[in-house]
């Protein structure tokens, strides 16, 4: 069932007509990543970072039709950071399902630029534990300056340059995926660019995760694809079978890639993570503003918005009872 109703071939050009004709893309699950590991309230004074702040944008993005949260706690003794405690997770966790009860709770892997595959893994120890984790399945590398963080903001510092590799290896990437299998957490890909289908595509053959799929393009991100329509077409042709694919969008090619998942019948993610501004020169007021947003085209495109507990038997997801 899972397969016929919500993983079908987007390559096969009769099935995607026929699909229009008839309105029968299955309902669109929003993501929304409220937080970031990189940046803080230095880039967006409304970006929240501690707990009753994320617990507050999450239940906002929940109530404006978000079915999954993509959380990176932050360091309790140092905001501007993400933590490497799976104390401050459990804590964050427990207050986002405290309010929102159904809600996937999908906690990162990906962590900071400075940390240690143990340190990412952190969010895998939470109580409760996340319905689902981020796992990059290969390395990239970044460069950009990171802005001053003045006072009255706690935990100050000048701006500074970042260059720096995220690296990771097969064996890294097999340990978080068997760690997520055996904890009973779904993984979600984090594909930066094709050659990463050979990460995945080992990862199925080895049975180190299950059907369906979760893949989420990484569109835009430095070091990844372009953020371009014939990109995400040619990471469709790639896709595996069996799979539901996530897209999301840094900086300015978040509502254009939001539209290409709508036509295309795949999922968004959107949120404060990927892109602090609501237009050209108007910061983002909120995570659930950009929630909003997608789920208005949603509509003009005639996509149901899916509710928690319809993304999570599309993700093959115990229902919460």
């Amino acid at each position: 069932m899972i397969k016929e109703q919500y993983c079908w071939d987007y390559r096969n050009p009769y099935e995607w007509m026929d699909r229009v004709k008839k309105s029968s893309f299955p309902p669109m699950i929003v993501q929304v990543a409220i937080t970031g590991g990189f940046h803080g309230k230095e880039a967006n004074p409304n970006l929240p970072e501690t707990p009753e702040e994320q617990a507050d944008a999450v239940y906002a993005a929940y109530k404006a039709g978000a079915s999954i949260v993509h959380v990176h706690a932050r360091d309790r003794n140092n905001w501007a950071q993400t933590t490497s405690s799976p104390e401050d997770y459990s804590r964050v966790n427990r207050m986002i399902r405290d309010r929102c009860p159904d809600i996937v709770i999908n906690n990162t892997t990906g962590g900071g630029p400075t940390m240690s595959t143990e340190d990412r893994m952190a969010g895998l120890y939470a109580d409760p534990r996340p319905d689902m984790a981020s796992l990059n399945p290969g390395p990239f590398m970044l460069r950009f300056t990171q802005a001053e963080r003045p006072e009255p903001l706690p935990n100050a510092r000048p701006a500074k340059g970042i260059d720096i590799a995220m690296p990771i290896t097969y064996g890294e990437v097999d340990r978080m995926a068997d760690t997520m299998m055996e904890k009973g957490i779904k993984p979600e890909i984090e594909l930066f660019h094709q050659g990463h289908f050979h990460v995945i595509n080992g990862l199925i053959k080895s049975g180190r995760i299950k059907p369906p799929y979760a893949i989420q393009f990484v569109m835009g991100f430095p070091t990844s694809v372009y953020p371009t329509p014939q990109n995400v077409i040619g990471l469709l042709n790639e896709l595996p079978a069996d799979s539901i694919f996530l897209l999301p969008g840094v900086g300015p090619f978040q509502p254009p890639m939001t539209a290409m998942a709508m036509i295309l019948g795949g999922h968004v993610r959107v949120g404060m993570e990927d892109n602090l501004y609501y237009r050209r020169g108007e910061p983002a007021t909120s995570n659930a503003q950009l929630v909003e947003r997608a789920v208005r085209m949603a509509h003009e495109f005639n996509r149901e918005i899916a509710t928690p507990a319809q993304a999570r038997e599309m993700l093959g997801l115990a229902q919460v009872k």
